[in-house]
């Protein structure tokens, strides 16, 4: 695998390095039971200081595991069905779940399609798109049969506007297909909006986060947005410490946090 220079990503897609880190990070932990070796050869052909990030994010692998079962989930399901993944950045899901028959669709911005082309190697099954998200370009590009978006990471840098519009327009153009997103509170995503440094003593500012919900407000979407018939709240797999079950049951519990949380949801299409 060559080196890369990630000189050329700029706001948003930087945040790709920060869950690629995070993601290779608890790879390489002994007493970690996640595997992704793809993730760590990528960190180490990358010439970045990942320092920057201060501590790798465990939230940003649980959120990865989590969509993964529900990837496999699919496959079992829909063997040869497609798997269009929105604003993939650097992740490496379709080599940590064994290369499986499914057709896979990349969407991200074209500096990073770029360093992806550049660093991950060919798959028959696997085929890039150099367009924003938003760009519905991507959408004559899904063929027949089960359809499943995954949008990891990504919504939250969006304007609600543009959100409610993707998911509606993607709602009636592949009925009964499914989408994986995951929400920040607005109590978070706000403090954003004037620069807030990632960790204490990292330089690294996070772009700003527009996209906020409780999660009430993510409930209500399908009686918001037209198409949208399910919603249904993916339990995020634990990890340590403040991932660990018990806190993770305590988020759900406690009054003040419970509709505050991280939480990663799957709304289904009439």
């Amino acid at each position: 695998m060559s080196e890369a220079n990630a000189a050329a990503l700029q706001g948003v897609p930087v945040t790709a390095l920060w869950t690629l880190w995070s993601r290779a990070s608890e790879s390489a932990r002994t007493d970690s039971e996640f595997c992704d070796f793809r993730a760590e050869e990528l960190c180490r052909s990358i010439y970045f200081d990942y320092r920057t990030f201060g501590r790798p994010a465990q939230t940003q692998v649980l959120r990865a595991r989590t969509i993964d079962v529900e990837i496999e989930r699919f496959h079992r399901n829909s063997p040869g069905g497609t798997v269009v993944a929105l604003g993939e950045g650097l992740q490496t899901t379709y080599w940590r779940l064994g290369t499986p028959d499914l057709n896979w669709i990349s969407v991200d911005l074209p500096e990073m399609i770029a360093l992806r082309e550049q660093l991950l190697p060919e798959e028959a099954r696997v085929r890039t798109v150099a367009a924003s998200a938003l760009d519905r370009s991507w959408f004559d590009l899904v063929g027949a049969g089960d359809v499943l978006i995954t949008a990891e990471g990504l919504f939250m840098y969006l304007q609600p506007d543009e959100v409610y519009a993707l998911i509606g327009d993607m709602a009636q153009r592949f009925p009964g297909a499914s989408v994986i997103f995951d929400v920040l509170p607005p109590g978070l995503t706000e403090r954003t909006l004037n620069g807030t440094k990632l960790a204490r003593g990292s330089d690294y500012v996070l772009p700003p986060m527009p996209f906020g919900l409780t999660v009430a407000q993510t409930r209500a979407l399908p009686q918001q947005i037209p198409g949208v018939s399910g919603y249904h709240e993916l339990p995020m797999l634990p990890g340590r410490g403040w991932c660990s079950p018990m806190m993770l049951g305590l988020q759900r519990r406690l009054p003040l946090v419970r509709n505050h949380r991280h939480l990663i949801a799957r709304l289904t299409f009439a």
